[in-house]
């Protein structure tokens, strides 16, 4: 699967903007503010209907206009599909396939399938728990988009029920409804649970396998999920059988249950995925907290690359965007990034400077300033130029 065509309309900095690409390797160039990352993240927001680079949509929205569109033609096994998302501000979004509207965005993922390697992404290793079940969400939906349906039940009922346990101090006794929703939480914590634990005994070895290859001379890492509900923690052991939704569903239950009483007192949910987190080890540790900036780094990418390689492994080849990060690399952490990414279909990077690209990534580059992008010729491209940096 490749991106063929990219328009973009008020999204982030850009008016307009219109791009062609081909499969291999494309590097928008352009010194910091030139708005190089917001094109990638346009391809990105198509592939999971969410940014790597904000929580909300709003931001997306270019100032003073009401909504931003973004568009793109797939090419899948010579197949071709428009797709298309208009984000609106204060409305929902509405979304279009080869024109004709959809009932919902969601149902457009799937068409196009990216992995996405930032700087943002350091907060994998580092940041809350959070941040990593975004993670395995957003992987879960790049291997089935049915995943999105999954989680957006999980978190209605977490709403709902969340609302419930903030006045459930004032019910007098009568617990007949939250008992209800106890059954639809963990009914719909289940499937979700289930799935990220399916998903992380994938994913383990192809993340243990990258960051072998990333840092060949560093301790061995590995990923296990880990649940707040100790029945549920115990499968996510590297050596644990797989469970069915339906003993997911009973443990979860039987925790609700037990810590009701706590979850009256502080008026929140205690029990559910939406507490638990993918742990990351490093040796014979954990990685958050001991891990240096370059094992960090070497360890969010090994994650990107997993995913990458398990898409890929299952057949459905994402696009892969390289979002300024080779300016952040070492030179062994670069060419283990550009072997990588020979391998991929499609290659969309974005630099300050070209120089910052490793030479194995030949293809074509554009120039993107003052509002403007266009491709660069091979004489100009000898010439180099820019400034290093994150973009904006």
């Amino acid at each position: 699967m490749y991106v063929r065509a990219l328009s973009v309309t008020d999204f982030r900095s850009w008016e307009q903007a219109d791009l062609e690409f081909a499969p291999g390797v494309s590097v928008l160039v352009g010194a910091n503010g030139q708005g190089k990352t917001n094109l990638v993240e346009a391809v990105g927001y198509l592939a999971t209907l969410s940014s790597h680079r904000v929580a909300g949509d709003a931001p997306l929205i270019r100032r003073g206009a009401s909504s931003a569109l973004v568009r793109a033609v797939a090419v899948n096994e010579g197949r071709e599909l428009t797709v298309q998302v208009e984000i609106a501000s204060g409305k929902a979004n509405r979304a279009r396939v080869n024109r004709s509207p959809v009932r919902s965005p969601r149902e457009v993922l799937g068409i196009v399938r990216t992995v996405v390697f930032a700087p943002e992404d350091l907060a994998l290793v580092r940041g809350d728990p959070g941040e990593r079940r975004r993670f395995l969400d957003e992987l879960l939906v790049s291997r089935a988009p049915r995943w999105a349906g999954v989680r957006a039940e999980y978190d209605k009922v977490l709403r709902q029920r969340s609302a419930l346990l903030k006045t459930a101090r004032h019910a007098r006794g009568d617990t007949s409804t939250l008992d209800v929703w106890d059954a639809h939480l963990a009914r719909a914590g289940a499937a979700l649970v289930t799935g990220r634990l399916e998903l992380t005994a994938a994913l383990a070895p192809h993340v243990t396998a990258s960051y072998a290859e990333v840092a060949p001379e560093s301790a061995p890492v590995g990923a296990r999920y880990r649940s707040r509900a100790e029945s549920v923690d115990a499968l996510g052991a590297p050596e644990a059988v797989l469970p069915a939704a339906e003993d997911v569903e009973a443990m979860l239950l039987e925790e609700m249950r037990r810590r009701r009483g706590q979850e009256i007192e502080r008026g929140v949910c205690l029990v559910g995925p939406h507490r638990d987190d993918l742990e990351l080890t490093l040796g014979e540790g954990p990685a958050k907290g001991y891990a240096s900036h370059g094992e960090s780094w070497s360890l969010a990418l090994a994650l990107r690359l997993g995913g990458f390689e398990l898409l890929r492994g299952e057949g459905s080849e994402p696009v892969l965007v390289l979002d300024d990060v080779f300016a952040e690399l070492d030179v062994r952490r670069r060419r283990a990034l550009a072997r990588t990414a020979a391998r991929a279909e499609q290659v969309l990077v974005t630099a300050a400077v070209d120089d910052d690209v490793p030479d194995d990534l030949q293809g074509a580059r554009y120039v993107v300033e003052s509002g403007t992008v266009s491709e660069m010729t091979a004489v100009s491209r000898t010439t180099g130029g820019g400034s290093g940096g994150p973009d904006a």
